[in-house]
C-alpha cells in the first residue's frame, strides 16, 4: 500500500502505518483474549481497522467469519483476527480488509488517488 511503513512495538511485535496511523498490527498476548478452554492469553491476535462501527459489527457479528472483538476494544473502530484463523480467509477477502483498514487511516488525498487508480470498470 502506497506511503505504508513497518515499525517495531514496543514489544518487537509490527506494527503497519500509514501517515504516521497504525492499520494493522500484531497484538501482544492480553488478558482480554484468550482461549475459553485453556485461559491461556492468545499469541497471535492481529488488529485491523476498519472504517466505521457499522463495518465492525458487520464482520464480528458474522459468525462464518474469524473475526472478533473484546469489551477492551469496544468503541476502537477496529476487529481482531487469529493469526492462526487467518485461513479461513480467502485472499480478495483479507486483501480487501488490508485496503479498507489502509483507507480508513491514509489521508483523504492518497485515499482518493488510491481509490481511482483501482476502480473496476
Amino acid at each position: 500500500m502506497p506511503g505504508a511503513t513497518v515499525e517495531s512495538g514496543p514489544n518487537g511485535n509490527e506494527v503497519y502505518q500509514v501517515s504516521r496511523r497504525s492499520y494493522v498490527y500484531f497484538r501482544t498476548p492480553r488478558p482480554d483474549a484468550v482461549d475459553p478452554e485453556t485461559g491461556e492469553r492468545y499469541d497471535d491476535v492481529v488488529v485491523l481497522w476498519v472504517g466505521s462501527e457499522i463495518d465492525k459489527a458487520a464482520h464480528v457479528g458474522d459468525e462464518s467469519t474469524p473475526y472478533f472483538t473484546t469489551p477492551h476494544f469496544d468503541g476502537h473502530l477496529s476487529v481482531l483476527v487469529r493469526a492462526s484463523r487467518i485461513g479461513e480467509l480467502t485472499y480478495d477477502e483479507l486483501a480487501e480488509m488490508v485496503y479498507d483498514a489502509w483507507l480508513s487511516r491514509a489521508s483523504k488525498t492518497a485515499a482518493r488517488r488510491w481509490l481511482a487508480e483501482h476502480a473496476s470498470g
